[in-house]
């Protein structure tokens, strides 16, 4: 393994503030749009233009140029080089994550409580809900036609579990939830004449009578914390997979000396398939992906040669090894917490990693100085799937699927090791680099 040049008391310093800005991150990004809103600010204060997806571009002939795009919860950033810009570094990932949804009419009242109806998006584990302080978040619509987030500064709702004593069998046959019967929040007791939307309205800052429609889903209030007797592990809501936004924005205000055009695409909705106008299988990434060969002087045919020499990095959480639940790993392709990133590797393409693509993870790493791990299902245990795949056939590029490996993944609460989720953007921008 490489060393790191980098003097110790530098090393804890950097390290220490660039834990920092990932609990910040995740802090500042409840939802995917937040999440959106958190990368512009890091893309802008790095000096990158925010570009108009509707507008030209200019001409990128000459000097490096440093741009962006967004559209929902979706942010696809760009860094041209000053030499070839003859292929692209893609480091993709996803804004997403398992959630409790508002309906469009939420408020109900049962025996005095104020309630809340949810719609369940992509498969959180549902008991991790429970007995949670839960803030509300999400944006508004103006008239005009846009946006503005809101979230409370203090939790306003609860998903209260059942008493033992009305459940003396709960803690042998665990808990079952009926998705529509038993997730109803509590939010007030007695009458309230208070709305989502209203409040919803009042938070953004914008008139009740200017708000179109209203997004809004409930997030656990607990903030980022630091876990363990040695301080090597991190709580989070949203680590799945915010954790590798975040790394992916660290990567690419920081690449240097790349030959390629570097680029980080932040999809939206992959915990429900994908298929969106801002998803890993709609056409924006390659959109963005033509416009900036465009700008920079190439043909089409030059444009699809460019993709042909191009490679994804799709970076999405890993299962590190449940201590509680060995069994359900194959040690021999299970990662371990605080031990390296892992390469996700399924020969049946839930991930997209091949041979070829695996030996660019593995450059990346040693050009890092870092150390890396392997994941792999058992065949009796199915597996999930990323963008990784779909990016892959999209864009017909070579991808390979990568992830820190963490515990608890679809909980309200994830915990990964602080080690690994550093490393995440070490690989990055050597990935960037080439």
């Amino acid at each position: 393994m490489t060393s790191r040049s980098r003097s110790p008391k530098t090393s804890r310093k950097s390290e220490a503030e660039a834990l920092g800005d990932l609990r910040s991150f995740l802090d500042e990004s409840p939802t995917a749009h937040h999440a959106v809103a958190s990368g512009i600010a890091r893309l802008l204060d790095a000096g990158f233009t925010w570009f108009d997806a509707g507008s030209d571009l200019p001409s990128f002939a000459g000097s490096p140029v440093k741009g962006f795009f967004t559209r929902g919860g979706a942010l696809i950033a760009f860094v041209t080089s000053g030499r070839a810009n003859d292929h692209y570094r893609i480091i993709g990932a996803h804004t997403d994550s398992p959630a409790l949804f508002l309906k469009t009419t939420p408020e109900g009242h049962a025996f005095n409580f104020g309630t809340l109806e949810v719609e369940v998006y992509g498969s959180p584990l549902l008991n991790s809900w429970l007995d949670r302080d839960l803030d509300l978040a999400g944006h508004v619509v103006r008239r005009n036609g846009s946006l503005a987030l809101f979230r409370t500064a203090a939790p306003i709702a609860r998903l209260p579990q059942l008493a033992i004593h009305l459940d003396r069998a709960v803690n042998e046959n665990g808990v079952v939830l009926d998705k529509h019967a038993h997730l109803r929040p509590v939010w007030s007791t007695g009458s309230t004449a208070v709305t989502v939307r209203e409040l919803a309205a009042a938070l953004a800052e914008v008139k009740p009578d200017d708000v179109v429609s209203v997004h809004a889903q409930l997030v656990d209030h607990q903030p980022a914390s630091l876990l363990g007797v040695d301080g090597s592990l991190l709580a989070s809501g949203r680590l799945d997979n915010q954790l590798s936004c975040w790394a992916a924005i660290n990567s690419i205000t920081k690449v240097t000396n790349h030959s390629g055009v570097a680029v980080v695409a932040l999809f939206d909705h992959e915990e429900v398939g994908s298929e969106s106008t801002t998803g890993a299988a709609g056409p924006l990434l390659e959109h963005v992906l033509e416009r900036v060969a465009l700008a920079l002087g190439k043909s089409r045919a030059e444009y699809l040669s460019m993709l042909s020499g191009s490679v994804c990095l799709s970076c999405d959480n890993a299962h590190a090894v449940h201590p509680n639940y060995p069994e359900r790993h194959d040690h021999k392709h299970a990662p371990l917490a605080n031990a390296g990133v892992a390469l996700k590797v399924n020969s049946n393409q839930r991930y997209a990693t091949s041979a070829e693509s695996a030996a660019v993870f593995y450059a990346a790493c040693e050009a890092a100085g870092v150390r890396h791990q392997t994941f792999q299902s058992r065949n009796n245990m199915p597996c999930g799937s990323t963008i990784g795949p779909i990016t892959a056939t999209r864009l017909g590029i070579a991808t390979v699927d990568i992830g820190v490996p963490q515990l608890s993944m679809h909980s309200a609460r994830e915990v990964c090791g602080v080690s690994d989720a550093l490393d995440l953007p070490r690989i990055g921008r050597a990935f960037l680099r080439g």
